[in-house]
């Protein structure tokens, strides 16, 4: 293959590394954007005498693996496909004699496990390595575990431009290290800032605006997703005729994607609102300044939900430093950063890689078809994570992928030999095998081919528009579903069977409508969805849900079909069960017995039971107190003084057993499910077993503790006994008549000393004369007043005029 290529900054750079390979199999390479990394190393291979066979570039991304292979043919005077080709899910230009592939991680994955030896593969290198994806970091993992099994010949680059130099070397075994210094044009850096409470699509259209009024080029705008390029193209409104505007995302036809890459026509320039994609590995051409709105868009998976929703977050140091390089990488150029110049130190260093964050289970599930059930033992640069892959193993027991003791089921082996995630992989087994294949294949393309058919959450309505859609990108992905079908040991089948598919897939997502206008929706998973009330699918009574996002509580519904109640109980009539339970009534703190049939946490029928199970009338009184509060309970007086005693006590002891509502409710299952079994309600249970319940909790020891910081009652000189009042808002308190208290010079008090007791002081009629937290004060104070009142009331009393050395009583003197 002849190559002419200009010269590019990797060149002065590519003697080294080619040294490198012929002294050992593995090399680093940190490059910066520009320097012809992705399409000038890999065709220097080609001529190595170790190099017999195909040099393999992984890159992160489809658009970049087929913009490298037209780029690196079209400089060889060749077609893709000829020396040069490319491999993605959709796409494929690969002929018998091609030699230098670019593809994806995720079509060299299938790949390597069809293949671990990699034979007739000379070289695999790894661009933009820092990305960090989950298929980046298994690919790595995987190839170095065949390498230094099956493989020590074969030849490993990992390249970036800002590559963790320390880490990734330790990782292949301290390579050599080589250092390109690129072409540096020179960058100017604009920030312009933004207001948080606004949108950022008119903030961006503005400064775009701005940016082709200061350039003679072309201008790049980075945005989180494709919602926000569509309303800031509506917020550009008119250009000027000269103005050609381009979108860039993974969504759009691949013609559409090499327009926007390419040189705009003559006399006219490009504005392209692009997402990510176009951070790294490609070169727009004609680009001078680029617009940051310093916003991504990550998947982010909430293992409490057991959902993976995208979240829209600050991009890295690292991820706006690549952005702002393309304004600068075939000229001068600038870049307007939507924030403020004070505010990049406080942006993240670098993207979090995705296996820390990720459901595991695609990687759990290829890691035991490559024979290694512990994927942690295996060369990861950041090992998964322990508590994913345990959450892992269970999802996939329950798709009957593994068994119980984490070997391959023959599932498991069909699932594993599909490229689709778990679940998809999952669907189209199962519904091969029920006779509706084709209906499960088309709803893995339109759930993993962003776009497709449009973005209306109804997949029914995208199905039909896909059908109709005879571009280039809908036909692909036709063909990709008849490749599935047939991995799947399926013929084409009939019918429309979306929904049921979609079941099958997500059966805990199965959503039965909760109220008329169809914005709530109750799963069988137990969670709640919303739908926007003006969808197509509001008026169904269930929906087959396949993709939500947002908080667990009350996620958003993003695609689904409308199910009949009928197919769902044909589909899973095996889980449908009766449940003998009870409907809680918190008025009364009593229990109808009811016998209900249940698809997981929907209801589908109920009523009386006329043979109620104890336990579960005791489950309902259980989880009434749990929903609606500890005051349903029939606390004596005692038990809450023994409440308020040992919150007061905790205060000066921690260490106490805590028996607050919170601590209480957090703890039902170890004092409370004794006292409601055999019970139909709350007010059999008796207030006597309460405060024997907490009694429990404390124990004799903390019984003990409690006793000493916060004692039930006040003695008095007179021998009298006085509850003490540990909630009064004055402190703890005590009521206590005046007499029982002569003799005493000193105040009392609890907690060892440390709090005085308020005294709430009373005539011997019970009435409050005085409340007092000093009792000396009290005698040498105001005693007098009160002592020559009270002696005309209560003659027969003592009022002595020094009742601190009086003798204490609780007798009255005999009448005269």
């Amino acid at each position: 293959m002849e190559r002419a290529v200009s010269a590019l900054p990797i060149h002065d750079v590519l003697p080294d590394l080619l040294a490198a390979f012929r002294e050992g199999p593995r090399a680093l390479l940190v490059a910066p954007p520009g320097a012809g990394k992705t399409t000038a190393v890999p065709p220097a291979l080609l001529d190595q005498p170790w190099c017999t066979g195909q040099v393999l570039l992984l890159v992160p991304r489809r658009l970049a693996a087929r913009a490298a292979a037209e780029f690196i043919a079209r400089q060889g005077g060749e077609q893709p496909g000829d020396t040069v080709g490319y491999q993605t899910r959709l796409d494929s230009r690969v002929g018998k004699g091609t030699r230098l592939i670019a593809m994806t991680h995720g079509v060299f994955l299938s790949r390597l496990q069809a293949d671990p030896e990699l034979a007739g593969v000379s070289a695999v290198l790894f661009d933009e390595v820092h990305e960090r994806s989950l298929d980046s970091d298994l690919a790595l993992a995987l190839t170095l575990d065949a390498a230094a099994a099956l493989r020590p010949d074969l030849r490993l680059l990992a390249m970036s431009a800002t590559l963790d130099g320390e880490r990734f070397a330790a990782l292949l075994g301290d390579p050599p290290l080589i250092r390109s210094e690129g072409r540096s044009h020179p960058l100017t850096l604009v920030h312009l800032g933004r207001d948080a409470a606004a949108r950022i699509e008119p903030q961006v259209a503005a400064a775009c605006r701005r940016a082709l009024a200061e350039t003679d080029a072309s201008v790049l705008a980075f945005l989180p997703g494709v919602a926000e390029i569509e309303r800031t193209a509506d917020a550009l409104g008119a250009l000027s005729p000269d103005i050609v505007l381009h979108r860039l995302h993974g969504a759009i036809d691949p013609s559409a994607q090499r327009a926007a890459l390419a040189a705009p026509a003559p006399g006219t320039r490009k504005l392209v609102l692009s997402t990510a994609i176009a951070e790294t590995s490609v070169t727009l051409d004609h680009v001078a300044a680029v617009v940051d709105s310093g916003l991504a868009r990550r998947p982010r998976y909430d293992r409490g939900a057991g959902l993976t929703r995208l979240v829209t977050e600050r991009a890295s140091r690292a991820a706006v430093t690549q952005r702002a390089g393309r304004a600068a990488r075939q000229r001068p150029g600038t870049a307007y950063r939507l924030w403020e110049e004070a505010a990049f130190n406080a942006l993240p260093a670098h993207d979090p890689p995705e296996i820390l964050e990720a459901d595991l289970s695609s990687l759990l599930l290829i890691c035991l078809g490559w024979g290694e059930a512990d994927p942690s033992r295996l060369p990861f640069l950041d090992p998964p994570p322990a508590a994913a892959l345990s959450e892992a193993r269970r999802r996939l027991t329950a798709l009957g992928a593994i068994t119980e003791d984490g070997r391959l089921t023959d599932h498991g082996r069909a699932i594993a030999r599909l490229p689709l995630e778990p679940r998809l992989a999952h669907m189209m087994i199962d519904a091969s095998a029920r006779g509706f294949g084709q209906s499960a294949a088309d709803a893995a393309v339109l759930l993993t081919e962003r776009g497709l058919g449009g973005n209306d959450p109804d997949l029914e309505l995208r199905l039909r528009r896909w059908r109709s859609d005879r571009g280039r990108r809908a036909d692909a992905a036709r063909g990709l579903a008849k490749r599935w079908l047939r991995l799947a040991g399926a013929s084409d089948g009939g019918g429309d069977h979306l929904a049921e598919a979609l079941a099958l897939a997500f059966p805990d997502r199965l959503a039965r409508r909760r109220d008329p206008s169809g914005e709530h929706w109750q799963s069988v998973g137990g969670r709640g969805f919303r739908l926007d009330p003006s969808s197509s699918l509001a008026s169904s009574q269930w929906l087959a849900i396949a993709e939500v996002a947002g908080t667990a509580a009350g996620a958003r519904i993003l695609s689904a079909a409308a199910i009949s109640e009928e197919q769902v109980l044909a589909l899973f009539a095996g889980r449908i069960e009766t449940r003998h339970d009870g409907a809680f009534d918190p008025a009364t703190g009593s229990v109808l017995p009811t016998r209900s049939r249940r698809l997981g946490a929907i209801r589908l029928a109920s009523g009386p039971d006329p043979s109620p199970d104890p336990l579960a009338i005791a489950a309902a009184l259980f989880e009434g107190v749990a929903e609606h509060g500890l005051h349903l309970l029939p606390w004596s007086e005692d038990a809450m003084a023994l409440r308020h005693r040992a919150a007061f006590a905790a205060a000066f002891d921690p260490t106490l057993p805590d028996l607050s509502d919170e601590a209480l409710t957090a703890s039902l299952d170890e004092w409370l499910a004794p006292l409601v079994t055999g019970r139909r309600r709350l007010s059999d249970i008796s207030p006597g077993a309460l405060t024997q319940a907490l009694q429990n909790l404390l124990g004799w020891d903390g019984q003990q503790r409690v006793d000493r910081q916060a004692p039930s009652h006040f003695r008095s000189a007179a021998g009298s006994a006085h509850p003490i009042d540990y909630s009064a808002p004055g402190g703890p308190t005590v009521e206590v008549r005046a007499q029982a208290l002569f003799g005493m010079a000193a105040h009392p008090s609890v907690a060892g000393g440390k709090v005085p007791l308020t005294l709430a002081i009373t005539s011997p009629a019970g009435r409050p004369i005085q409340t007092s937290r000093d009792l000396p004060s009290f005698w040498a104070g105001s005693w007098r007043e009160v002592a020559k009142e009270m002696r005309g009331r209560y003659p027969r009393h003592p009022w002595p005029d020094d009742p601190a050395s009086a003798p204490p009583t609780l007798r009255a003197k005999p009448r005269s």
